[in-house]
């Protein structure tokens, strides 16, 4: 039997990741930072064997379901049941925690992915093994940096805005109590948690600054490490090209930071995004669940 005991979120862990997660490789260890430094209110953990070959994140999710946030097992010790053994513990301690229900799927608004990533198959196989049922298919988009788009279209988007007394700006950190409020009044707390987060956060607004003018949308990147979103644009506001704008603003942002492509994650909307910058249906999550006994 393989000993899992709560672990202390540290470099070894993110060294663990970068093994493990062989196609996120780069952001593995910032996505660790961002699930050890979630809202303050998610109840989590970290498990993980004495030797850090193996480790899992688990939590309680807003409805009370448990969520498998991120499992990783070194190659090095795979085939000794040892990813087994850390969703049985992550079982474990949903259930002491009141979860009826456990889930392979991301747990908003801080989390790695959606859910398992269909390349990642042998994380596939032992969910299925394990009697979880997939639910759900969610996708991710991919857009290449700098971003492709059509120039005199975005220019007639920046003139459309500036007719109609919109501006655009960007948000930067400890000022952004205003798009926050907006965004949780549009939409909800999760997404302005991630705006309040995020590395990256423009705005559009009508009359003013953020402070004291209409606020009509804003799109935000890096609430979960080196992707782009979430994104949204007020009712009152569509037609104008506010959605566009943003989001070329915030690509802009990630080509600046050396991104040589952006994922645009947990994506509903196709079309919009690959008419405005060319992104491509790229990754595919599998959501899986079971009840739990």
């Amino acid at each position: 039997m393989t000993d899992i005991l709560a672990a202390e979120v540290d470099e070894r862990l993110e060294r663990l990741a970068a093994a493990a997660l062989w196609a996120d490789a780069e952001d593995a260890p910032l996505v660790v930072r961002r699930l050890a430094d979630p809202p303050r209110e998610r109840v989590w953990t970290v498990l993980a064997t004495p030797d850090r070959d193996g480790a899992v994140f688990t939590s309680i999710g807003a409805d009370g379901a448990g969520h498998i946030d991120l499992i990783a097992v070194d190659p090095a010790a795979r085939g000794r049941g040892i990813g087994r053994a850390l969703v049985g513990a992550a079982e474990e301690w949903m259930r002491a925690h009141g979860a009826a229900e456990a889930r392979f799927a991301g747990n908003p608004p801080c989390y790695a992915w959606p859910g398992i990533d269909v390349r990642y198959t042998p994380a596939a196989c032992l969910a299925e093994n394990l009697g979880y049922e997939r639910y759900r298919v969610a996708w991710n988009m991919t857009a290449g940096l700098p971003a492709r788009y059509d120039e005199a279209e975005h220019e007639a988007d920046l003139a459309k805005l500036a007719a109609a007394g919109v501006t655009v700006a960007a948000a930067p950190p400890g000022e952004r109590e205003a798009v926050a409020a907006f965004v949780r009044e549009q939409w909800n707390d999760k997404w302005a948690w991630e705006a309040e987060q995020a590395t990256g956060l423009h705005y559009a607004s009508r009359d003013g600054a953020a402070r004291d003018g209409e606020i009509l949308g804003f799109a935000a990147w890096g609430a979960r490490p080196l992707w782009f979103g979430p994104m949204g644009t007020a009712e009152a506001a569509r037609g104008l090209g506010v959605g566009r704008v943003l989001l070329r603003r915030c690509l802009a942002d990630q080509a600046a930071a050396g991104q040589t492509s952006a994922q645009i994650g947990w994506v509903g909307p196709l079309r919009f995004y690959s008419r405005a910058v060319g992104a491509r249906a790229e990754r595919v999550f599998w959501l899986y669940r079971r009840p739990l006994g």
